[in-house]
């Protein structure tokens, strides 16, 4: 009797051990179907569909400051001399809005490079984390992008006065340290895995590519690593499958070991996507692969100099008078107020 009481007793604990580890999977597994669906496009991922905030941000000067670089790390970042003779690249994207518009959030770049596992980095505007927080969090979940600075509202670092810049830096790294810390609750409330995110970014990238020595130094005493192109994708509308397939040839043309490339996705300009998948198509009949900024970095010696522009030194400069005083679309100068 005894006997046959602890076997129905070890029963009836096992199947409410099993039960519970149904419904434990149950919950996980929709959780991530959950998550995976909402990466879908969405008519609030279009330009000027979200309400403009123009507020600072709610916390205006990270917890984590950065110690200043070395003297040697002071420039701009063209490339990567790769030490060894692999053929590896990293694709950049420039997600960014101005003080007085929003942009959007291009989903199907996005999903085209975790379909196909291509690792990135995204350059985020501060503002435009803001605005589009929802696809921040996500991002900041999937491991294979890393996430550059690339100014609050995107203002010419050749123009800014000195706070003006540290504002926009700093604001920046703030707004992703928001982002961040609401990343990881989620996590902990889902009682999903801890996503491995870093606690702020550590490369900067120009807006218009401009700059001054001057701000080269702000930047520096910042603890930002500043990082250009060598490659500009894009050039005018791919969205024709005619023009990308012209435009990717000659993207290509350009590219060698360690380039860096610049493309956007914030939906300016149109037809990058299709861009995208016609220059990785090629490149990859080449033999190359791609990894992350940080990662390109690790492999060999920056190619650097004390100058930002597009393809050629001053080619960005009638760039200064286009977008308000000073590159943020304001008629009055950004200082940090």
């Amino acid at each position: 009797m005894l006997g046959s009481g602890i076997t129905r007793q070890n029963a009836f604990v096992r199947f409410w051990l099993f039960l519970l580890s149904s419904l434990a999977f149950a919950v996980v597994h929709d959780i991530a179907f959950a998550l995976e669906s909402s990466w879908k496009a969405d008519s609030w991922d279009e330009r000027k569909m979200l309400p403009n905030d123009t507020r600072p941000p709610d916390r205006r000067e990270p917890s984590m400051l950065l110690p200043p670089l070395e003297e040697h790390m002071v420039g701009t970042i063209r490339r990567v001399s790769i030490d060894s003779e692999e053929k590896i690249v990293a694709l950049t994207f420039d997600m960014c809005e101005l003080a007085t518009v929003t942009t959007g959030c291009d989903m199907d770049i996005l999903n085209y490079l975790r379909e196909e596992k291509i690792p990135a980095t995204l350059f985020m505007g501060g503002k435009w984390m803001r605005t589009h927080a929802r696809r921040v969090l996500q991002i900041m979940n999937e491991p294979l992008f890393e996430i550059g600075n690339h100014a609050w509202t995107h203002g010419n670092c050749a123009l800014l006065s000195s706070s003006g810049l540290r504002a926009q830096v700093l604001w920046t790294q703030a707004q992703y340290e928001l982002l961040r810390e609401e990343t990881l609750r989620q996590a902990e409330m889902r009682g999903m895995p801890v996503p491995d995110i870093a606690p702020v970014p550590t490369l900067f990238r120009l807006p218009y590519g401009r700059c001054t020595p001057a701000a080269l130094n702000t930047l520096s005493s910042l603890g930002m690593r500043v990082v250009l192109w060598d490659v500009v994708a894009e050039v005018g509308d791919s969205s024709r499958p005619i023009q990308a397939k012209k435009s990717a040839r000659r993207v290509v043309d350009q590219v060698r070991q360690g380039s860096i490339l610049l493309f956007h996705a914030n939906r300016v300009p149109r037809g990058t996507a299709q861009l995208l998948r016609e220059v990785v198509a090629l490149l990859q009949a080449q033999g190359y692969r791609f990894t992350t900024v940080s990662t390109l970095l690790r492999m060999g010696t920056p190619v650097m100099c004390m100058d930002g522009y597009f393809r050629h030194p001053g080619d960005n400069k009638q760039l200064d008078g286009c977008f308000g005083v000073d590159g943020t679309g304001l008629r009055t100068p950004f200082v940090g107020d």
